[in-house]
């Protein structure tokens, strides 16, 4: 997709850049989930909330449509371009290992500490209910195998009592979509060309039949619904994109997007409760706005597009899925001891209180999963199957530097095996050289860190300290008047054989040349005296 000159922007869509915007907009839709479900605690202050609020509380399990959408439009932004072209089986089996890498662990987790609390209510519980669920879930080992692969769904028409955590039916119909992608992307990316307002309709169009499903009967609930709403949300998303990939981010569009990005959750609201009106749920025909929603706040960057790129809203996005992971198991056991405690449901400020700290509870414990288990158990998984680990901001920023760079090079290929010819003997490092080089390097980065510390301060190593022995070596900033010449390397007293230098004096010419032109006018006295 074409942008302008401002990369920057809050929710900008940029190629590898992470859309702000869209990750701040996971932690409303992780929210209103949570809050749907704990409309349902027995409390007088909950019923009076419901009554205020109506069908903007009740309609909260449209939330789980707007995961999907989003996750259509952030998996075909990340992965559209890399996997389209055709299917592969390297690609495939890395983006679906990538996936795994990102839902299972905080999952698998969460599941079986709650299966514990499962097994000990079906042990030592008083009745055959287990878990607060319409459909009680099946215990048993074929039912907990289901689970751990993610597959516990795929064979159930309805998702009543397909998970042990009630919520987690969604995870395995998007792991359902996960696996289908490699496949279905290709298709998707013969789309990419299409005119953009037919890709739109197309959006529109699949959003369709869970709408009608609302209009006609005020519940998206009949046989298979869970697929239909998966396949057509994740395929709504994905079109999305290929509409935002074709437009030019001008100023213009970005103020339209903003604008119809601040316009479109009035819509959702105001559709929910008229909807009431003409009959109970019919109002859930707003799902339609998603890919709306989603395509503007990609583009947008102000109004709501700036609240939901804001740290906080950010980080909140980031623990999303660990919250919609947690906050069923904490709700079931306090619902279970307001069963045991006929305190906790009382109208009183008390009762309140706790259970207003049961929902704010939810936060921190989906911080630390997200902390402790979620992020490194993705990244130690990855690296099972090679996948690159991100590198540390110090390390990326070093490499960036072209000083650094070239001399790291020099270091790196005197490590190659001796040269067979003349030839190769010629342009191969010396070792010594070498040695000299990535200590060269690392005073590159020792000075420009300790002058990062000082604004204002030139931050540029003496060319001449770079070839003084350690004991020696002194950082020094480089000005105009200073002598730039570094001293010949000296040969090794073990060489048995003539070697010169010459690619290694070139690497460095040419490197100081490169900075000089990006950093300080003043490198290029030394870069001429080298050359």
């Amino acid at each position: 997709m074409t942008t302008t000159a401002e990369p920057t922007a809050p929710g900008a869509p940029r190629a590898g850049g992470e859309l702000r915007a869209l990750t701040g907009l996971r932690i409303v839709a992780a929210v209103w989930v949570m809050l749907f479900h704990f409309h349902f605690t027995a409390l007088p202050g909950v019923a009076g909330v419901v009554e205020v609020v109506g069908p903007l509380l009740t309609a909260g399990a449209l939330g789980v449509d707007l995961f999907f959408v989003l996750s259509g439009f952030v998996i075909a932004y990340t992965y559209l371009e890399k996997m389209g072209p055709a299917l592969r089986a390297g690609s495939a089996t890395r983006f679906v290992w990538a996936r795994a890498c990102r839902m299972w662990p905080a999952y698998v987790v969460v599941f079986n500490l709650f299966g514990l609390w499962i097994g000990a209510r079906l042990l030592f519980g008083s009745d055959d209910q287990i878990a607060f669920q319409g459909v009680q879930p099946v215990v048993s080992v074929g039912a907990w195998l289901e689970q751990l692969l993610m597959v516990h769904l795929w064979d159930h028409a309805f998702f009543d009592g397909a998970s042990w955590v009630g919520s987690t039916w969604s995870i395995s119909a998007e792991w359902l979509a996960y696996v289908l992608f490699p496949v279905a992307v290709v298709v998707f990316y013969r789309l990419r060309n299409m005119p953009p307002p037919l890709l739109a309709l197309g959006a529109l169009a699949l959003m369709g039949p869970m709408a009608w499903a609302y209009l006609s009967e005020g519940s998206p609930y009949f046989p298979w619904s869970w697929m239909v709403r998966i396949l057509c949300g994740f395929s709504a998303g994905v079109l999305t994109y290929l509409v935002v990939r074709r437009m030019t981010a001008t100023v213009r569009i970005r103020r339209a997007a903003s604008l119809i990005a601040t316009i479109t959750p009035f819509l959702i609201a105001a559709g929910l409760c008229l909807g009431e009106l003409v009959g109970p749920g019919r109002g859930g025909a707003v799902i339609a706005l998603f890919p709306v929603l989603v395509g503007s706040l990609a583009l947008a960057d102000r109004g709501v597009a700036r609240a939901l790129s804001t740290r906080w809203s950010v980080h909140g996005g980031r623990i999303s899925y660990s919250l919609y992971l947690v906050h069923i198991p904490i709700f079931e056991v306090y619902w279970l001891a307001m069963a045991y405690f006929p305190a906790l449901w009382q109208p009183t400020v008390t009762a309140h209180v706790i259970g207003g700290a049961v929902v704010l509870v939810t936060f921190p414990v989906a911080h630390g999963l997200h902390r402790w288990i979620e992020e490194p158990a993705r990244l130690r998984m990855r690296g099972w199957f090679g996948a690159r680990r991100p590198r540390p901001a110090a390390e990326v920023a070093a490499d960036s530097d072209p000083v650094t760079r070239a001399l790291r090079t020099i270091a790196v290929g005197a490590g190659a095996p001796a040269p067979r010819t003349a030839a190769a003997a010629a342009v191969r490092p010396h070792p010594v050289a070498a040695a000299q080089a990535w200590a060269a390097a690392q005073a590159v980065a020792a000075t420009r860190a300790a002058a990062a510390a000082r604004p204002g301060r030139p931050a540029v190593c003496a060319p001449a300290a770079l070839f003084t022995p350690s004991h020696r070596r002194r950082a020094a900033a480089v000005t105009g008047e200073q002598e730039m010449l570094p001293p010949a390397p000296r040969r090794p007293r073990h060489a048995t054989t003539r070697t010169t230098t010459p690619t290694f004096a070139a690497a460095i010419a040419a490197a100081a040349a490169i900075e000089s032109r990006q950093r300080r006018p003043a490198h290029r006295t030394w870069a001429q005296a080298g050359s």
